[in-house]
């Protein structure tokens, strides 16, 4: 026999002794009241059919039925029949720019840790995906690979800094190049790639890597990170002092959104964009409306136990108590004088 909630079981122990003080209780309560009309000692007398062993045997009753019932919450199993149970989904990849633009905080508390959160989020509602991670800046590094191990998926995430890419920059069509190395292969259809990224786009061809992932059936979903009127990229300097970012001549950098470069990648692969605010990020909206309505394809299949629940003999039992309990008297019967 097994149990499916074994957590139950701590309560019976509390459940007994609750029981057992509410009748002494109640046992007391009686007996001051009836010591309120004569002596204590002629107490036996006035009440000779009163039964401390009846009362004791209800209150027995009451407390077999009570942990009858907990041990039916507990779910007790045995008997079992073996089941087959498919696992379907599809494969994601998941790359996030870490370049230093995704710094700003025009998205609160930056792009790059408001993405994080989002991506988080997303992880909870999966169910069967293979999902896995690239960090992209100026080159590309596979920081998850695909994987149904939702937890280890989350401490890779965890790591993602600025730092990940030591090369500065943010070539997006790096990712999509990445991703595809990943992602190709005979089912191609039931693969995705996500691209969180301010679409700044400085090396390489976007359009042409996402041409490529198109034809092998990969498709490409966005969210853009940022306001197009641009914001500042604060930095910390090697003597702790804070300011932002510069270029080589000395000018302040300002990172604007660039949606049109991401709007063309989702679009010429099927897929769709979305642009992250601060009070909706957009992942979770692309998860629901496109994402999960596409086709999944059988993971794997295996044989598993589906053992018998058992609990309906344990609560039939408590219900038949309680229904007999109150069947019997308090009082033992007397004799008739006999007249």
């Amino acid at each position: 026999m097994q149990y499916a909630n074994q957590s139950y079981f701590s309560m019976i122990v509390p459940a007994m002794v609750a029981i057992i003080a509410f009748y002494l209780w109640a046992l007391a309560r009686k007996r001051a009241r009836l010591e309120r009309f004569a002596d204590r000692r002629l107490v036996a007398d006035i009440a000779p059919s009163m039964s401390i062993a009846l009362r004791i045997t209800k209150m027995t009753m009451i407390i077999l039925a009570v942990c009858l019932c907990l041990v039916a919450l507990a779910r007790p199993q045995w008997g079992f029949v073996w089941e087959e149970v498919k696992r379907t989904g599809i494969d994601m990849l998941i790359a996030i720019d870490v370049s230093k633009s995704m710094l700003a905080t025009d998205v609160k508390p930056d792009r790059l840790e408001r993405s994080k959160f989002a991506v988080k989020d997303l992880v909870k509602k999966l169910d069967g995906d293979r999902v896995g991670l690239v960090a992209f800046a100026g080159t590309t590094f596979l920081q998850c690979p695909l994987t149904i191990d939702y937890n280890g998926f989350l401490l890779a995430l965890d790591d993602l800094t600025i730092g990940t890419i030591p090369r500065g920059g943010t070539c997006i069509s790096c990712a999509i190049k990445e991703a595809i190395s990943v992602l190709k292969g005979p089912d191609s259809k039931y693969k995705v790639l996500v691209i969180i990224t301010d679409g700044e786009d400085l090396e390489g061809d976007a359009l042409r890597a996402a041409k490529e992932a198109a034809d092998l059936g990969i498709k490409i979903y966005c969210v853009g990170v940022g306001s197009t009127e641009g914001e500042l990229i604060p930095v910390t300097g090697g003597d702790g002092s804070r300011g932002y970012l510069t270029d080589r001549s000395g000018q302040v950098v300002k990172s604007r959104l660039n949606e049109e470069i991401l709007k063309k990648i989702a679009i010429s692969t099927g897929g769709s964009y979305v642009r992250a605010t601060q009070s909706e990020f957009g992942l979770l909206l692309l998860y629901d409306k496109s994402i999960s309505k596409l086709e999944k394809r059988d993971i794997e299949a295996k044989m598993r136990k589906h053992y018998q629940e058992r609990y309906q003999y344990f609560l039939g039992l408590a219900v038949f108590l309680l229904f007999l309990e109150p069947m019997i008297p308090e009082r033992k019967r007397i004799a008739p004088w006999p007249g």
